[in-house]
């Protein structure tokens, strides 16, 4: 799900920046508003609802491409440069949540404000995967599909690590965490991206789409999941 939610994430900023033509700036703005609602109401749930989780999710990949995409290309850091100061971000973040609850886990979180940070770190991560995604693309030259297949093979190795060794599960998590958005943004524009490229052509739009009907289904599997649970 959350592969699918990265994926949407890139398809459907660059609909708003690219397609609408509407630039990275304005597309901040859109995706802030969105992002900032659906908190809201996860903020709000007295329990885990898995519609306003993944809204959220969502949220965080879209406004996390914009982010990205202006600050590489609108402020002209570039990918590396632009990764780095995502990465410190990050790394804020994640030492500010750890130093206040001294430790970083994410199930479960009852306190509004460590979630806070959780949602915070998500951003982060969500923007940083973006950047990275772009790196292996335009910044080392792999296609869009060797760019996706070098993120999965981080993902695997990551799953791998996790049920065979005893490396710490949280420091695991967040690496895979990190690792989806790269993974989804490099598939999203390996969708949309020209044939001359490497894409498929697909446009954003039509990708968007395709990716919207996915979530919507695997969203309605976790409700009945989460009913059968309770």
């Amino acid at each position: 799900m959350k592969i699918v939610a990265t994926t949407l994430g890139e398809t459907l900023g660059d609909f708003f920046a690219q397609t609408l033509d509407l630039g990275y700036l304005a597309g901040i703005g859109i995706t802030l508003v969105f992002f900032l609602i659906t908190l809201y109401f996860q903020l709000s749930a007295k329990r885990y609802i898995p519609d306003f989780f993944w809204l959220v999710i969502i949220g965080t990949t879209t406004l996390g491409t914009e982010i990205s995409d202006f600050i590489d290309r609108s402020l002209h850091l570039g990918y590396a440069s632009g990764s780095f100061v995502l990465v410190f971000f990050l790394l804020l973040t994640l030492y500010l949540w750890h130093k206040k609850y001294g430790n970083l886990e994410v199930s479960p979180i009852f306190e509004k404000q460590k979630e806070i940070y959780f949602w915070v770190a998500v951003l982060f991560s969500n923007s940083l995967g973006t950047a990275f995604g772009d790196y292996l693309n335009d910044g080392l030259g792999f296609s869009y599909l060797i760019g996706a297949l070098i993120t999965l093979s981080v993902i695997v190795v990551v799953v791998l690590l996790h049920s065979y060794t005893k490396i710490n599960h949280i420091l695991l998590f967040w690496i895979a965490f990190v690792f989806t958005r790269p993974f989804g943004a490099t598939f999203g524009d390996f969708l949309t991206k020209p044939l001359a490229k490497g894409g498929l052509d697909l446009g954003t739009l039509n990708a968007s789409i395709v990716s919207i009907v996915i979530m919507i289904a695997l969203i309605i599997i976790a409700h009945k999941r989460e009913k059968l649970q309770h």
